[in-house]
């Protein structure tokens, strides 16, 4: 259709959108949305002389708008609000106007109203209304109504409307909650006086029978007083409070139902108006709106605190999740008002129960878990107790109902989302601390609390920062509070009626929640790059909580489970395979019990078959059914921890870990001091420790003093600074006091020499004092093995044909007698040929089998250490491993003194070679090859016992 020159409305709708689209892109945002609203309201809005919205008048005028502007995207505009004049109201007094100039006769009286024949005739009707009663308590009840008229006062009280006084009969409540109330008219079919037939009967059965004095109500009033109850309202008729406990009172009573009837449907409702009742002044406490005090005795422990003391953020979460709920089952009570107020259809009390059912079902699930998790906990108990307590008790009652399967699954989904709310404080408190690497809590209420008299920048920061809490349960609910090392995971251990738990959802990952927060604390203290820093801030602002993450988890782990209708088929088949297949197997054990059941083996398989690893597991031959243990659960809630909020926290500790291990390995040279204390320690750096210790051996044998710090630090500093000047500084040697007993033997001489390494922070946490002392000990042990081969190795045989040559006209007639010199000789050579063997061998398997070969196991651990405390715990296994090894342990005590007296042997024989036959009698040689001798045979004999039983498997 052929327009010619009128305009085209899709052309400019075009125009309107681009423009739209333009403002959009250029973020002027509000600039588009004012831009669209006012085209839409111009186009929507009438025009004078023209009929109907967006005609083309209106296309008219914005096509010419377009086509008079410039640029609109460039254009500054800022909207102003149009306020709408108001129309003038038209006060001329036209009958004035009209009259003006005529005569009228008012009357004498001016201000009478005028008379009305209708007014005349409806005055007969007007009745008078009793003051007394201003028309709310007018009772029309057909036996009173006249004696009630004739008692009253009248009072000229006039309504102006006719049916005023019908509606106030219709509108306004019968007072029954006065003494003497007045009847209420009812029906006189038979079935609404089901009470007068019953009393009736009674009377006429039990001549005893007494009737008692009753307060009638309706069964409207019944429901609405039960709403009100539910409601959270205290002050009612038909229940009353004592002391915190809701009962019902005993004449209440309606004319269709029995009073025994009545009042155990009633006593019901009185059960749950006290749970709500209880749950309420607990929100209500905890909210800070209770102006009343606790009744005594009323099991609300948390309100006996100190008045000024807050309540606790686990606390505050629990009620805010409680609060929310009655704030939709409150929703629900007013919705059901409405309609009886409305009178529109019948409502009964039993219709109302039916429909509030799920709902008081619930309230006794929130009641059960708030008795268990608040109300029982003593007065004076921690909040970490209170907090840890209330987790567990959601915890265990989602494990419980959810065990039960199809038939409790509102009561899971509530207490579901009962816990997802009162664990925001826990998950914030981790995420703050595996984060930030601060531990924020201010109320005490997390399992992990700071030590505040340790800083972090001390040597003790991993051991001794945090203490980790763990609540001790009995069967009698008795709390009890133990501490435990910050590394340890706790609540393992405990007797037949006593279990050490904690917080249970935490437990499969307390251990890397340790981790990250102190990884991240330190990591925080430590002198990192600026780079990393402002880096590590700009990822903080994109952040998301591990609270949000782990919601987001949970969320697409449900909607991931509706999945695809071509999904759902697969994974129909699939489980149907499945199933089958675990059904076989479950069979298979089944029948080992000689239990031949198809269905058990069904319903076994479905509950197994949620569980990924079940199958592997199952089917294998190590695997046990313990039906008294719990090991073999597969409930959708820890599935659910599983998969939502494990890996997250384990994907943080990993990142904390892995930056803490990488800093410490680059930016604090780690792997080089632990190279350092291998080096001077364990004698690696062999030529500069070698300089060291043979100035001091030297000196023994020279018979000089060696036993001087300062001469000991000079031949250490010079030894060090010619191959490592970077640690010169760091070395040094102290001379300690020993017992003057073993200074009899001269191996021990060494003992008074301590070797130190300054090692600085943060390196001191893995290589600690305790370390050093181990370091110390194998250093010792070297140093005294080398001590006895080098007195081996100094000595010559040209140092006995001087006193071959001396000895043979002085000593002609001795020689004679006793064996030759030549031969003695011979026998020194033999034994010192089989002492510097014992001594080579033990210097090579300890340096090589033990030192060496252990050194490359630990090296390669340490190159795979995840966390801080991991690699502590390998280096603390490696200085175990040497310890045990090189015969240092108490233990094996008798091995090494076996092995002290060969090499003090070694030390004698030494010092009488270099004196010669003249200073030392022949029969020396015979005890020093006898002992020698026995000290070989016992070494051997409890060596080979030993690498027999597997004791050495490094052997």
């Amino acid at each position: 259709f052929h327009r010619f020159l009128d305009v085209d409305s899709h052309k400019v709708q075009r125009s309107i959108s681009g423009i739209y689209e333009k403002l959009m892109v250029h973020s002027d945002l509000s600039k588009a949305e004012s831009w669209m609203r006012l085209n839409e309201e111009f186009l929507n809005s009438p025009l004078p002389n023209t009929d109907g919205t967006k005609t083309d008048v209106h296309y008219s005028v914005l096509s010419l708008l377009l086509s008079l502007s410039g640029s609109p995207s460039n254009t500054d505009f800022t909207e102003r609000p149009r306020v709408k004049e108001a129309e003038e109201e038209d006060n001329f007094d036209w009958a004035k106007y009209l009259k003006e100039g005529e005569d009228i006769d008012i009357g004498p009286y001016p201000d009478t109203p005028e008379w009305s024949e209708e007014e005349s005739e409806d005055d007969d009707s007007q009745q008078p209304i009793s003051r007394e009663d201003s028309g709310i308590q007018l009772d029309r009840t057909p036996l009173d109504d006249q004696d009630n008229t004739n008692k009253t006062v009248p009072v000229t009280w006039t309504v102006g409307e006719p049916d005023a006084r019908a509606w106030l009969e219709q509108h306004v409540v019968t007072p029954y909650w006065v003494a003497h109330a007045p009847r209420f008219p009812h029906s006189l079919h038979l079935h609404s006086n089901l009470l007068n037939v019953w009393d009736q009967h009674l009377y006429n059965t039990d001549p005893l029978y007494l009737p008692e004095e009753k307060a009638f109500v309706t069964e409207t009033q019944v429901i609405r007083e039960t709403l009100w109850l539910f409601s959270g309202v205290k002050k009612h008729f038909i229940f009353q409070h004592h002391d915190g406990k809701v009962s019902v009172r005993n004449n209440v009573v309606v004319t269709h139902l029995t009073s025994n009837c009545l009042r155990s449907v009633l006593e019901h409702i009185a059960v749950y108006g006290q749970a709500v009742f209880r749950l309420q002044r607990f929100i209500d406490e905890v909210t800070g709106y209770s102006s009343e005090p606790c009744p005594p005795g009323s099991g609300s422990s948390h309100s006996s605190k100190k008045g000024s003391e807050p309540p606790f953020r686990t606390y505050q979460a629990f009620v805010w999740a409680l609060n929310k709920y009655f704030t939709s089952f409150k929703e629900e009570l007013t919705t059901i008002e409405r309609e009886l107020i409305c009178n529109d259809e019948t409502v009964t009390l039993s219709a109302v129960l039916e429909r509030l059912n799920p709902h008081l079902a619930q309230i006794k699930v929130l009641h059960k878990v708030f008795c268990t998790g608040v109300a029982e906990v003593p007065p004076e108990t921690p909040n970490v107790v209170r907090a840890s307590h209330l987790l567990n008790t959601l915890y265990k009652a989602i494990i419980e109902y959810d065990s039960v399967g199809e038939a409790s699954e509102q009561a899971v989904a509530l207490l579901f989302s009962l816990w997802t709310e009162t664990v925001r404080p826990y998950l914030e408190i981790v995420d703050e601390w595996i984060v930030h690497g601060h531990l924020f809590d201010p109320a005490k209420e997390f399992i992990i609390q700071r030590n505040k008299d340790v800083p972090v920048n001390h040597r003790d920061f991993w051991y001794a920062t945090y203490t980790l809490y763990s609540v001790s349960e009995t069967v009698e609910n008795e709390e009890k509070l133990n501490d435990a090392a910050s590394g340890s995971s706790g609540g393992d251990q405990g007797s037949s009626n006593r279990q050490l738990t904690m917080v249970s959802f935490l437990k499969p990952v307390l251990k890397q929640i340790i981790m990250a927060g102190k990884s991240m604390q330190l990591l925080r203290n430590l002198d990192c790059k600026e780079a990393e820093q402002s880096e590590r801030s700009s990822r903080d602002a994109e952040r998301k909580s591990l609270y949000t993450r782990f919601l987001e988890s949970v969320q697409s782990r449900l909607c991931s489970q509706e999945g695809s209708p071509t999904d759902t088929v697969s994974e129909q088949q699939a489980t149907k395979r499945s199933l089958i297949k675990m059904q076989s197997i479950i069979a298979q054990h089944l029948e080992i019990e000689d239990v031949h059941d198809p269905l058990l083996a069904i319903n076994f398989a479905r509950l197994y078959l949620e569980q990924s690893d079940f199958h592997e597991r199952f089917s294998g031959g190590d695997f046990i059914v313990d039906r008294s243990s719990q090991a073999v659960t597969c409930q959708t809630f820890e599935l659910t921890l599983r998969s939502c909020l494990y890996p997250h926290i384990e994907r943080r500790y990993i990142e904390c870990c892995g930056n803490l291990m990488k800093t410490l390995k680059k930016d604090y040279k780690l792997l080089e001091y632990l190279q350092a204390m291998r080096n001077y320690f364990l004698l690696e750096a062999g030529d500069t420790m070698y300089d060291f210790y043979t100035a001091i051996f030297d000196k023994v044998q020279e018979k000089e003093s060696w036993q001087q710090l300062s001469f000991l630090n000079v031949q250490l500093q010079e030894a060090v600074g010619q191959r490592y000047p970077e640690d010169s500084s760091r070395l040094s040697i102290f001379l300690e006091t020993i017992d003057p007993a073993r200074k009899k033997h001269p191996v021990n001489n060494l003992e008074v020499l301590t070797l130190s390494y300054k090692v600085p922070w943060p390196v001191d946490i893995v290589i600690s004092s305790e370390c050093q002392k181990i370091y110390n000990q194998v250093f010792l042990l070297l140093l005294q093995i080398k001590w006895a081969k080098y007195s081996l190795d100094t000595l010559r045989f040209s140092d006995f044909t001087d006193v071959t040559k001396k000895l043979e006209g002085a000593l002609a007639e001795e020689v004679k007698v006793k064996e030759p010199i030549n031969q003695q000789i011979h026998r020194m050579c033999l034994l010192r040929v089989k002492l510097m063997h014992f001594v080579n061998s033990l210097h090579n398997y300890i340096t090589t089998r033990i030192l060496h070969s252990t050194g490359l196991e630990f090296q390669h651990q340490v190159q795979e250490a995840k966390d801080l405390d991991q690699l502590i715990k390998i280096h603390y296994r490696y200085l175990a491993t040497i310890h045990d090894r090189c015969l240092l342990r108490e233990k094996v005590s008798f091995v090494k003194e076996a092995i002290m007296k060969v090499l003090n042997l070694v030390l004698i024989f030494s010092d009488r070679w270099q004196a010669g036959f003249g200073a030392w009698k022949i029969e020396s040689i015979d005890k020093m090859e006898s002992d020698f001798k026995n000290c070989h045979m016992f070494l051997v004999t409890i060596l080979n016992k030993a690498v027999c039983r597997g004791s050495f498997p490094h052997c």
